[in-house]
């Protein structure tokens, strides 16, 4: 079982690897929404960064993160935000192992 993780901002990014995780029979577990991609892709619900919600579900993706075997980050052109930070965090924590889609990603 895999987690995506990353900026919700590369929507593409996300479905990409969700395709290619699933056809190679993983499990893939993801981002519920893409408040950055509302006005193409209609995900952005208006979860504010320091919102209640944002919070809960920032806890949320780290449960996922707990059920995984590997977290992939998408770090599309290198970005790791405040979030994707924090997950990875989580993970080396709990002890699931991180790659990243691009070189160069944190230790």
């Amino acid at each position: 079982m895999v987690t995506l993780c990353g900026s919700t901002r590369f929507y593409d990014a996300f479905q990409q690897a969700n395709y290619d995780l699933t056809m190679q029979g993983k499990i893939v577990l993801s981002v519920g929404f893409y408040p950055h991609a509302k006005a193409e892709h209609g995900h952005g619900e208006g979860v504010g960064h320091d919102s209640a919600e944002k919070v809960a579900l920032d806890e949320l993706h780290k449960r996922k993160i707990d059920m995984s075997d590997r977290v992939l980050v998408l770090n599309v052109g290198g970005y790791i935000g405040d979030s994707t930070r924090s997950e990875i965090e989580h993970a080396h924590r709990v002890g699931v192992p991180v790659d990243y889609l691009e070189s160069g990603g944190p230790s």
